[in-house]
């Protein structure tokens, strides 16, 4: 038979006859050849074929669930970035009438609560409260204490999008801890916690405005300035929004 009459079928069948004949040669030859050999040699071929016997027998991996990524945690610089931001976006302005240029106070923004707290005693029990974002919406007086006001919004009035802080206790302000606030003229001053006593937290810091928030890197607020050098600590904040409005 000439082998261009077979078909494709039959030159498979070939193929693997002429494989399976080879393999067998190959074996015989290869054990007459490690008879004759030294026992180092023979030793070793068999390594190498038992650990390529392991090596393609050996069961696949498998792994469950989808891998988490990696993330690493924010460094200092991009938190204070963050708390930076954060502080610009929560700082008001507070006027007298929507109609009138000069401010009253500095003021710091509670959007959860939809309240402002100042530390001023003599303002209007009604005012206007101007955002970051240039929005403005009146605000009336509704409780005050510890040298510190809240004014609250009416439940219909829209305010601006801004992170809500965490009110930070005294408690867990420590003297060491960085802290950053919003100086008057808008700079950004960062320094540390220096004394922590009852009623009162220090910080050498610039001259922050009345009104405006220290916070601390996680952008929560530690303590709101008296004006002359000291922050009323979060916490009376904390009682004024819980207490019945007055």
């Amino acid at each position: 038979m000439n082998i261009e009459d077979l078909n494709k079928t039959q030159l498979l069948l070939l193929t693997l006859l002429v494989n399976f004949v080879t393999s067998i040669a190959t074996g015989v030859l290869t054990v007459s050849l490690l008879d004759d050999t030294s026992p180092t040699i023979t030793q070793t071929v068999n390594r190498i074929v038992e650990h390529t016997v392991d090596t393609v027998t050996a069961p696949p991996v498998i792994v469950s669930g989808t891998p988490k990524p990696t993330t690493s945690a924010p460094t200092d610089e991009e938190r204070r970035t963050l708390a930076a931001t954060a502080a610009s976006a929560r700082t008001v302005t507070v006027f007298k009438a929507s109609n009138t240029k000069v401010a009253l106070a500095t003021g710091t923004y509670l959007p959860k609560a939809r309240a402002v707290v100042v530390a001023s005693a003599a303002l209007p029990s009604e005012i206007v409260v101007s955002f970051s974002d240039g929005t403005s919406a009146p605000a009336s007086r509704s409780r005050a204490g510890s040298g510190l006001t809240v004014y609250g919004f009416s439940d219909t009035a829209t305010l601006p999008a801004a992170t809500s802080p965490t009110l930070v206790s005294s408690a867990n302000v420590k003297a060491g801890q960085t802290v950053l606030a919003l100086l008057g003229d808008g700079s950004v001053s960062t320094g540390i916690v220096t004394k922590v006593v009852a009623g009162s937290v220090s910080a050498n810091i610039g001259t922050v405005p009345a009104g405006a928030s220290l916070l601390n890197l996680d952008a929560n607020i530690v303590g709101i300035s008296n004006g002359v050098g000291a922050f009323v600590p979060a916490e009376a904040v904390t009682m004024l929004l819980s207490a019945p409005a007055s």
